[in-house]
Parts: structure tokens; sequence; C-alpha cells
């Protein structure tokens, strides 16, 4: 399944390492993922937002991190995956419940 990562970004300090070890985690399920984390600094929160529902649109679902409440962009990318009809997941769920999900 492709899975996008959703989460705090901005004015998290250590937020490659979290999004990283969710893909880390994803990939060793046999996921395909797409980690916003990675993208190059530097642009506006809308460009950010355009690049990231692009993201959204390629994946069969969207996996939240614990702390997505806590981010403006991770809130409007919840709203946009429900609208797309995209499978949202989150991180305080069990793995063997995300592995029984595969598509």
């Amino acid at each position: 399944m492709k899975i996008y990562i959703a989460g705090k970004i901005t004015k998290c300090l250590n937020f490659k390492a979290k999004f990283g070890a969710a893909e880390e985690k994803l990939c060793a399920e046999g996921h395909i993922v797409m980690n916003p984390a990675v993208l190059p600094g530097r642009f506006d929160f809308d460009d950010y937002m355009h690049i990231c529902y692009a993201m959204i649109d390629v994946c069969d679902a969207v996996y939240f991190l614990d702390n997505w409440q806590d981010s403006r962009g991770a809130k409007l990318e919840m709203e946009y995956s429900i609208a797309s009809g995209k499978m949202v997941l989150f991180e305080a769920m069990q793995a063997e419940n995300l592995g029984n999900m595969m598509i």
C-alpha cells in the first residue's frame, strides 16, 4: 500500500527523526512511503501544502503521527484525506492491525 506520513513539522525540533522512524516502520511492513519531512526547506506554507496534497493524491492511505493535532498542516491534511476518500491510519494503531489493512 502507498502511505503518506502526516504530522507536526513546524517548530518540532526532532521531526526528521519522528518521520524517519515512521517511514522505516512502514517500509519494513512492505509499504511504499511518501515522507514530506524530506522535502527541501524554504518554501512557504501554501507551496508545501500544494506539494503534500499531490503526495496524498497518489497514496492509498495517510498515516498520522501522534502529534498531528498540534499541526495546522496536518489538520488540513486530515480534512483533505477524508474529502479524498483516503484510508486514515494513526500511529497509535497496533502494528498488526496496520498489517491487516494491506490491500
